[in-house]
C-alpha cells in the first residue's frame, strides 16, 4: 500500500496478502530466540518469558501508539511526557478519589493532553517531529509545576490496590503485561479492519490525496494523538504501579526506544504502511536481545550498538523498498 488512493480502495485482504519477505522480521526474532535457547540453560523457561513481557510492557503501549502515529504520517514525541503527567494526575486523585478513580482521571488526563497536542501540531502545521518535541518540553515542565519537582505516592493504605498492574492475572502474566498485548491487539483490528484504519494508513500515503478524496485528515490525525495520549497514560499508570510512586522524571527517553521498535517491525517513517504485530515484533527483538546480553553476561555497552545498527539497517531497507517501488 504506496498511496492514499490504493489505501482508501483497497480492501484489507489485499492488504494481509501472504507474502514470505513479510515475515522476514519474525524470522529474526525466531533466529535469536533460537540462538539464545541453546547458548542458555534459562532462556527457554516459563519465569524468563513472564519477565519478557514485563520488560515489554511499557514500550510495547508506547510503540503501539506510535504505529498509529508513525502510519498517519505523524511523531510523536510527547508520548513519555505525558506519561509522566497523566500518572502524576493519576496518583494525586487516588490520594482523593481513591485507586480507581486515579486510573480513571490518568487515563483522561492523557487523552486530554494527546488531544491537545494533536489540535497543536494540526492547527499550526507545524513538522510534527518538531511540534511534539516542543510540546514534550512544555509537558515536562508542567510535571515539574504540579509537583514541585517531588515525588507523590499514594497514601500507604492504598498502596496495595495501587500496584494492581503488578498482580499475576492470565498465564501468569502481570497484570500490565496483559493490558499491553489487549491493547496492541485491539489497536491492530482498528487499523486492519475497520474505516478508520484504512483513513490512517490513506492520510499517511498521500495527504493530499486523501483530503481531495473527502477524508477530513487533520481530525484523523487529532485522533491518533488522542489515542496515543491515552496509551501514554496506560503506560504511565503501570510504571507508576511499579514504582508506587510518580515523578516528572519518568521515562524519559523511552519514546525513542518505542519509535526503534517500529522502524525495526517494518513500518514505514514515510507514512502509509505498517502493522501494529510489527511493532509487537520489533518491541519483542529489543526486548530479547536486553534479555539475551543479560543472561549470556555480555557487556551492556554493546547493546547500544546493536541496537543502533539494527536501526539504521531497517531505516536503509525502508529506503530501499520505497526507492523501488517509486520507480
Amino acid at each position: 500500500m504506496t498511496t492514499a488512493t490504493v489505501a482508501v480502495s483497497a480492501p484489507a485482504d489485499k492488504k494481509f496478502k501472504l507474502n514470505v519477505r513479510d515475515f522476514g522480521i519474525v524470522f529474526g526474532l525466531i533466529a535469536i530466540m533460537l540462538f539464545l535457547t541453546l547458548n542458555t540453560g534459562t532462556f527457554l523457561t516459563g519465569r524468563n518469558f513472564i519477565n519478557l513481557f514485563d520488560q515489554a510492557a511499557i514500550v510495547g503501549l508506547l510503540a503501539a501508539a506510535a504505529t498509529l502515529c508513525i502510519v498517519s504520517g505523524v511523531f510523536d514525541l510527547s508520548s513519555t511526557a505525558n506519561l509522566a503527567v497523566s500518572a502524576i494526575a493519576g496518583v494525586m486523585i487516588t490520594q482523593h478519589l481513591g485507586v480507581i478513580a486515579g486510573f480513571v482521571g490518568a487515563l483522561l488526563v492523557g487523552a486530554a493532553l494527546g488531544t491537545v497536542t494533536g489540535l497543536i501540531v494540526v492547527s499550526t502545521k507545524v513538522n510534527s517531529f518538531i511540534g511534539t518535541l516542543a510540546v514534550s518540553i512544555i509537558y515536562r515542565g508542567l510535571a515539574i509545576v504540579i509537583t514541585g519537582g517531588a515525588i507523590v505516592a499514594p497514601l500507604p493504605e492504598q498502596l496495595a490496590a495501587f500496584q494492581t498492574w503488578t498482580w499475576p492475572s492470565l498465564f501468569g502474566l502481570t497484570a500490565g503485561s496483559v493490558l499491553m498485548v489487549a491493547v496492541t491487539i485491539v489497536l491492530g483490528i482498528v487499523l486492519w479492519r475497520t474505516t478508520f484504519g484504512r483513513r490512517i494508513y490513506a492520510v499517511g500515503g498521500n495527504k493530499e490525496a486523501a483530503r481531495l478524496s473527502g477524508i477530513r485528515t487533520g481530525s484523523i490525525q487529532v485522533a491518533v494523538f488522542a489515542i496515543s495520549g491515552l496509551c501514554s497514560a496506560m503506560a504511565g499508570m503501570i510504571l507508576a504501579s511499579r514504582a508506587g510512586s510518580a515523578q516528572p522524571a519518568m521515562a524519559i527517553g523511552v519514546e525513542l526506544t518505542a519509535i526503534a521498535a517500529v522502524v525495526i517491525g517494518g513500518t514505514s517513517i514515510l507514512g502509509g504502511q505498517g502493522a501494529m504485530w510489527r511493532a509487537f515484533v520489533g518491541v519483542m527483538i529489543l526486548t530479547v536481545i536486553g534479555n539475551g546480553f543479560n543472561l549470556l553476561h555480555w557487556d551492556t555497552t554493546y547493546q547500544q550498538v546493536v541496537t543502533g545498527v539494527l536501526i539504521l539497517l531497517a531505516v536503509a531497507a525502508d529506503g530501499l523498498f520505497f526507492r523501488k517501488r517509486t520507480g
